[in-house]
């Protein structure tokens, strides 16, 4: 199954059940969590006015507004992830990346984390971020490497290196190329520990586009320990 099939991206945040059981395993990383170098690259530019894409529940864009005390505003294309970040109190609406719902020049920064290998049309995408961004403005992409956690997908004969080029850590620096002038890749890894056989079962069955792979996992005895391998791209416009 492809992630940027759209039929996979409504199935997979129709409701939060499946995002729930992933956020959870993170809460146990060891290392530099990648969400704060997001908000570090965003504060980088003190910008007033942040746009959001693909806000999943809204926790960051309300880290962005509590803790930079900039004006956030999200989209994302899920109408139940719509509902949850509201009631976070964030300003947001249902909206496609590919096609954004806003003025040229309208925000002094544009984030978007771990979506971008979902968007069919990536050059689109990027063509829109770059039109609503004011000349100087930023974008703050979050993505996975290829080998994230390596240790739990080998154990089921994953390959990402084998499937189509989608936006990643080590391919994403072309695609933001063709629309931005300056392009930075700040990588960040950290440990992860699956307790046990179950819990890896479990967090690959909580993906629409993998969970016919959960069955897959051998059992074995102890915890897993896994390598998040994550970056962010910040990606800027000309003055």
């Amino acid at each position: 199954m492809r992630l940027d099939d759209p039929r996979i991206v409504q199935a997979e945040y129709a409701t939060e059940d499946g995002l729930r059981t992933r956020a959870s395993v993170y809460e146990g990383i060891s290392g530099p969590d990648v969400r704060d170098l997001v908000l570090a690259a965003i504060g980088e530019v003190r910008a007033a006015r942040v746009l959001e894409v693909g806000c999943g529940w809204g926790e960051l864009a309300a880290r962005v507004a509590d803790e930079l005390a900039a004006e956030v505003v999200a989209i994302d294309l899920s109408p139940r992830m719509v509902e949850l970040a509201r009631e976070r109190g964030v300003d947001v609406r249902v909206g496609d990346a590919q096609e954004l719902a806003f003025e040229d020049g309208e925000f002094d920064c544009v984030t978007a984390n771990w979506m971008l290998y979902h968007v069919p049309d990536l050059d689109r995408a990027l063509a829109e971020f770059a039109r609503v961004l004011r000349p100087g403005g930023r974008l703050v992409a979050a993505t996975n490497g290829l080998r994230h956690l390596d240790e739990l997908w080998s154990l089921v004969g994953r390959n990402r290196a084998d499937e189509p080029v989608r936006f990643f850590a080590e391919t994403g620096e072309p695609y933001l190329r063709r629309h931005f002038t300056r392009v930075e890749r700040r990588d960040c890894e950290s440990a992860m520990t699956f307790r046990d056989a179950d819990a890896v079962r479990g967090y690959i069955a909580s993906s629409v586009a993998h969970k016919h792979l959960a069955a897959l996992v051998p059992p074995f005895a102890g915890p897993l320990e896994t390598t998040r391998r994550n970056c962010v791209f910040v990606a800027e416009k000309t003055v």
